[in-house]
């Protein structure tokens, strides 16, 4: 692979997304299996300092886009300035984050570049030229291994699925003009929540389900807060109004994969399963022993839940004494 592996780095207010540092680790360990360099691409505005950061995940070349029209994502615009991008560097091999923002961006790419795409994936490995990308399939039922022919080979992983290692690399900064090009979209307002972890990047997620009985979800978010975590939620918690549809974890909402998953009071329906089952460690709590979800949890315990994650709650704080 000649031309080598280029990263798309995201952004939320000047602050690299967890997701671009695993990004960014699997682009270099494929970039020296095939012998190529690793490149990534920052848009933004005011970024210059924030895209020194990435020299230590191994980029070679570290590509910034700074103009003000490009402070905020969107959708059109950041395709034609990348699209620009990568005909003229000509990578073999694309990575970014399957965020909101990632496969977004990812479809229209491929879209716009006749090229491959294999979405949320959690695992590649390399064969002769070729990628071959695992990812769940069927609402995560099996995990299928897809095979991508053509250049570039796009891949959008899953956040919290590859692991992240530093690799302290030269990094030559290169300034590039943007080609905005015709934008249909323009940009009126974003309202941003503050304090709170992003669900989807959170190693630790504590989640509530029909079993909280009411809006109430505090116990929940002492444990979560114990642990640096972020609280989710059911559909069908959301749907009573208890949390908003942005917590919501599971195949209409948000899929996660954080290291430990706390399922309370969820029975575990198919639709929640597809969110969350790639989870490294599942913990179940529910009263009904023949809930769904304890077939897919490494932990269960039956019981009341208002019991329960206090207590779980209380020996976390004696322990972090």
């Amino acid at each position: 692979m000649s031309q080598g592996v280029l990263v798309i780095s995201e952004l939320s207010d000047r602050v690299f997304r967890k997701v671009t540092f695993e990004a960014m680790s699997e682009g270099r360990r494929i970039a020296d299996h095939m012998k190529g360099n690793l490149a990534t691409v920052v848009i933004g505005s005011g970024i210059e300092t924030v895209a020194n950061e990435l020299k230590k995940y191994g980029a070679d070349k570290i590509i910034l886009v700074d103009d003000p029209t490009l402070s905020e994502y969107m959708t059109d615009s950041y395709t034609n300035v990348l699209a620009d991008i990568i005909t003229k560097e000509k990578p073999d091999v694309l990575i970014l984050g399957a965020s909101a923002q990632g496969k977004d961006l990812s479809a229209r790419l491929s879209a716009r570049l006749n090229a491959p795409l294999a979405m949320d994936g959690v695992a590649i490995r390399v064969d002769n030229e070729s990628l071959i990308v695992t990812r769940p399939l069927y609402g995560g039922k099996i995990l299928a291994d897809v095979r991508l022919e053509g250049k570039p080979q796009i891949i959008a992983i899953r956040p919290n699925s590859m692991s992240i290692t530093e690799c302290e690399n030269a990094g030559l900064m290169k300034s590039w003009d943007p080609v905005v090009g015709k934008t249909d979209l323009r940009f009126i307002e974003k309202q941003v929540e503050t304090g709170k972890v992003e669900l989807t990047e959170a190693d630790v997620v504590v989640s509530g389900g029909r079993g909280m009985g009411s809006n109430n979800f505090s116990i929940l978010e002492e444990l979560a807060g114990l642990l640096k975590g972020a609280v989710g939620a059911s559909r069908s918690a959301v749907d009573e109004g208890w949390r908003p549809h942005s917590d919501q974890v599971g195949q209409t909402g948000k899929v996660v994969s954080p290291g430990l998953y706390f399922a309370c009071g969820i029975s575990g329906a198919i639709q929640h399963l597809a969110g969350m089952s790639t989870s490294k460690i599942i913990v179940a709590i529910n009263k009904d022993p023949d809930a769904p979800i304890f077939s897919k949890a490494d932990y269960g315990i039956v019981g009341d839940l208002f019991e329960l994650v206090p207590l779980i709650s209380e020996e976390i704080r004696k322990i972090k004494q």
